[in-house]
């Protein structure tokens, strides 16, 4: 199967270079906003915000009149990050030390690492502690919000916060914020989540200055990696029986089987590894101290080295996280088969392919496997994501999950397209002949902000936003029916989303964010070609010189084309038959709006060239659309009539 998305970048090396102080691109911008009490920090996946963290800490403790800084990570594995690190070496004005007993990302019970958080809390000299996520939230329960007044708290991996009420970790944190002076660090390099529920509620994210540094600017600013390929294949059956088709041993791979209560699963996630292994080559013996295995491939005979961490035995996992740590040639591991690790903060740069069965829900998850891959090494100047999911059967009961799997996989790929292309500001267009500037594209009739709330979100939160819209239930049953008028979509549906996701904004507030959306999806996903110095984008079936572009003809645009363009190119027209018939017999009901855009812009023009009603049995789906619309409309006048409204 080909890739979905193919992005190529200039390997200018700018984020992986160090200034005076010894801080990357990212870190430097991080450390411009050190005054902030309350500072999200939004970067991909090996950007260096564990570092940041530490130039961040070390300046409120030495200019901003903090006493402690409290570290807190999602799985001991990560507290590695966060080691004593020697940053005088390299310009700056102190380095990062925690003591030994401070560092409670140690094997253990939670009760002796609450009593270790509490001392360290109460002592007059310790000054660095790094602490999981569940030791934070144990240790809370038995102290007093006052105990965090001047100690910067660091949450790495934010998005495990939720303000829903019952994440006891969110509850923590805006506990702090509102009884005591701590300062905060929020970081994350992957904002999504998978459900409806808001990192942080309006309100509390209004109070954190924000720092976003993207995936664009990241991999650009590289040495070795040149391009970056996002794919899926589909099966049928077993995914182990396609497995073969897409695992290759040659590239440096980590291989996530799906979680046992997936529908990919066997139900045995230890005889999948047996499987897998099987598939691979013969088993020729396993290291006692490292607990890495020997495999004979069948292919050559050629001995590769795998990690098993799906195997939960302490004894045995322990082994083999302590020698992925200390890791440090290319030829020292070729295959990691994994099910719930080996996704953030897990640092493997040789990795080339990262290859996941099953859908994810949850598009933090899609963006963390991703960035396994990601890193700037030597040994590659290509990466890969390859999404190996399930075809859907029209004789299968669970056809219905499987083409809601499909539909997320494959937008969830779009929306890292957008990603990880290159940012585009957009401004209204005031005249005629006004040029567009490196990275600003000028529309007609295009609303900018005109408030601060929502420059930040245009600024910050339009992949967030995009996320919640690609994924809304409502939004994907338009994917398969080319008939769905590009208007609905635009000026009814996704405003919808907006409103739900940001409550708080004005009419007015919400459409300057909905132009935005759909400028920036229609241009990202659009194809773009130059000609001498004019460009061109493809918009509605026609090429569009961009210096021309009015946003009345971008809502034409339906942002799901591109989508529905990879289905019908990707699978047989039977099968799309099947997924167009399972989205049909859940398709979004005609409201008020969409009967209004058909009647207007489709009803009227087809009756009066054809000189007669739209017909409902019509074989043509925008026919039959119609038809109802005119249905639902006439419906509507007579309920009106029977009300005495009209």
């Amino acid at each position: 199967m080909p890739n979905l998305v193919n992005v190529t970048y200039a390997q200018t090396q700018r984020s992986i270079n160090t200034d005076n102080l010894g801080m990357r691109e990212m870190q430097a911008r991080a450390f411009e906003a050190r005054e902030a009490q309350y500072l999200l920090l939004k970067a991909p996946p090996a950007s260096g915000k564990s570092r940041a963290l530490m130039f961040l800490g070390l300046d409120k403790i030495f200019n901003q009149g903090m006493k402690k800084v409290i570290v807190a990570v999602p799985e001991r594995s990560i507290g590695a990050s966060f080691e004593p690190t020697k940053l005088t070496e390299y310009g700056f004005f102190a380095d990062w030390e925690c003591k030994p007993q401070n560092n409670l990302c140690s094997p253990g019970g939670h009760a002796s690492k609450v009593s270790a958080f509490k001392q360290f809390l109460a002592s007059p000299s310790d000054v660095v502690l790094i602490c999981t996520h569940a030791t934070l939230r144990f240790a809370f329960e038995g102290v007093e919000e006052a105990a965090f007044n001047d100690v910067l708290l660091a949450i790495d991996e934010f998005h495990h916060v939720s303000a829903d009420g019952d994440n006891r970790l969110g509850e923590v944190i805006r506990s702090i914020m509102r009884e005591s002076t701590a300062h905060i660090v929020a970081m994350t390099g992957s904002y999504f989540r998978g459900d409806s529920v808001p990192v942080l509620a309006p309100e509390d994210e209004a109070l954190f200055a924000k720092v976003t540094y993207n995936y664009y600017e990241q991999l650009n600013g590289y040495e070795f990696l040149k391009t970056l390929g996002i794919g899926y294949h589909f099966y049928q059956g077993r995914y182990l029986s396609a497995l073969h088709e897409v695992l290759d041993t040659d590239k440096k791979t980590i291989l996530h089987i799906p979680s046992v209560n997936a529908g990919e699963s066997t139900k045995d996630k230890y005889k999948e590894v047996d499987s897998i292994l099987d598939i691979v080559g013969t088993v020729t013996k396993q290291d006692s101290k490292t607990g890495i295995l020997s495999v004979q491939r069948h292919s050559d005979k050629k001995i590769i080295k795998v990690a098993d961490l799906v195997n939960d035995n302490p004894k045995q996992r322990d082994k083999v996280v302590a020698y992925l740590r200390t890791m440090s040639r290319v030829d020292d591991l070729d295959l990691i088969i994994a099910l719930g690790m080996a996704k953030e903060g897990f640092d493997w740069p040789f990795c080339e392919h990262a290859l996941t069965v099953g859908y994810r829900g949850s598009l933090t998850e899609i963006i963390q496997i991703i960035g396994r891959a990601t890193r700037d090494s030597n040994n590659k100047t290509h990466s890969q994501f390859t999404n190996l999911i399930a075809q859907p059967d029209a004789a299968d009961s669970e056809v219905k999950l499987s083409v809601n799997n499909m539909l997320k996989a494959i937008t969830a790929s779009l929306l890292m397209e957008q990603v990880l292309a290159p940012n585009v500001n957009f401004k209204a267009k005031r005249f005629e002949g006004e040029a567009n500037e490196p990275g600003t594209i000028k529309i007609h009739g295009f609303k900018e902000p005109s408030t601060q709330r929502v420059q930040d979100i245009v600024e910050s939160d339009l992949n967030d936003l995009k996320a919640a819209i690609l994924q809304d239930p409502t939004l994907l049953r338009t994917l398969p029916g080319e008939f769905i008028e590009p208007e609905v979509i635009n000026k009814v549906l996704i405003p919808k989303v907006i409103r739900k996701k940001y409550p708080e904004l004005s009419d007015d507030e919400v459409e300057e964010i909905r132009q935005h959306v759909v400028a920036d999806s229609a241009i990202k996903n659009g194809e773009v070609i130059q000609s001498g110095d004019r460009r061109f984008v493809r918009m509605a079936g026609r090429f569009v010189n961009i210096d021309e572009l009015h946003i009345d003809l971008i809502d034409r645009v339906n942002p799901f084309q591109k989508a529905f363009e990879v289905l019908s190119k990707s699978v047989t027209s039977r099968l799309l038959k099947v997924i167009q018939d399972t989205i049909d017999a859940t398709r979004i009901k005609m409201t008020d709006e969409e009967a209004v855009i058909l009647y207007r812009d489709k009803i009227k023009p087809f009756m009066e060239s054809t000189g007669h009603e739209p017909n409902i049995n019509s074989n043509d789906p925008l026919e039959r659309r119609m038809a109802e619309a005119v249905v639902y409309l006439r419906h509507q006048k007579r309920q009106r009539a029977a009300q005495g409204k009209l």
